[in-house]
């Protein structure tokens, strides 16, 4: 297909056994990278992809990394602590092996696919190792803010049917009063008394191999509205609408491989998962 300024548009199309049309995520992704300055060509020529099974964490995260050793020493996260003044830096390589070794670490204490994880953090590593993890289990998670009180988190871990909750260790206070003998327990710091240590995942091997294949609507993030006028609400996400669907959040900001990006949204709420974990 030609844009309207003549260029002729590099997309990736086949037909399916269905007789409609059909692209891969990664054909999609590459399609967009080359169209950024070209917005009318990205817009009549753009398909977005409808993979039956897609797990971002393994069939692109991991994937991309197995066959591109660019992209495994790229630097993917860069944390400065606004108190200390601390950096932290990761590549893509390292980040993919430790969510693995996260994954393994929930995996040993019961988690499943299809259960659901309250997280409870600021913008630390072990976030980005949480939800790498999570998604690789197929486990859901529930992303909270912590400026939640006790009451509110009370009501999140039961109308979100937590099985488990990996929370800052300034945190744990607000659970004292919550009684779950059933809820397993992860702080990010040292183990407290009923608090397993998120650290104990260190140890956890860092192959990890997928119980099955993850349907691309199977759900993978339940996020909590605000609740301005009432009562938060419950919304889901699944593996196909926030990985796929944030290509355009990619194109609209871009992003070129390499780049830094400075995002200093808060976790908990859906602008996090957006702008700070999958667009960049």
């Amino acid at each position: 297909m030609k844009s309207q300024r003549g260029g002729v548009a590099a997309v990736a199309i086949k037909q399916d056994n269905r007789g409609g049309f059909m692209t891969t995520f990664q054909e999609a992704r590459a399609f967009l990278l080359a169209q950024r300055m070209d917005y009318l060509t990205a817009f009549n020529a753009f398909r977005w992809p409808d993979p039956v099974a897609f797990n971002w964490a393994l069939d692109w995260f991991d994937a991309e990394l197995a066959t591109s050793a660019e992209s495994r020493d790229r630097s993917a996260l860069w944390i400065v602590d606004g108190t200390t003044g601390a950096q932290t830096r990761l590549s893509f390589a390292e980040l993919s092996r430790r969510s693995n070794r996260t994954a393994n670490f929930l995996r040993g204490l019961g988690l499943r696919r299809g259960d659901h994880l309250l997280l409870l953090l600021g913008n630390v590593v072990p976030l980005w190792e949480t939800m790498l993890a999570a998604m690789k289990l197929g486990v859901v998670v529930i992303p909270a803010t912590t400026l939640l009180t006790a009451d509110e988190l009370r009501d999140r871990l039961e109308r979100g049917r937590a099985k488990a909750v990996v929370a800052a260790a300034d945190q744990l206070e607000k659970f004292a009063a919550i009684a779950s003998d059933d809820l397993i327990r992860i702080t990010v710091g040292p183990a407290t008394a009923g608090w397993l240590s998120f650290d104990d995942g260190a140890s956890a091997p860092e192959s990890f191999v997928a119980d099955c294949a993850t349907a691309a609507d199977d759900p993978m993030l339940l996020y909590f509205t605000s609740g301005t006028t009432a009562k938060p609400k419950l919304v889901r996400h699944s593996h196909r609408s926030y990985p796929v669907g944030h290509l355009s959040t990619m194109y609209w900001l871009g992003l070129q491989p390499g780049d830094i990006h400075l995002n200093i949204s808060s976790p908990g709420w859906a602008k996090h998962a957006w702008s700070s974990f999958l667009a960049p």
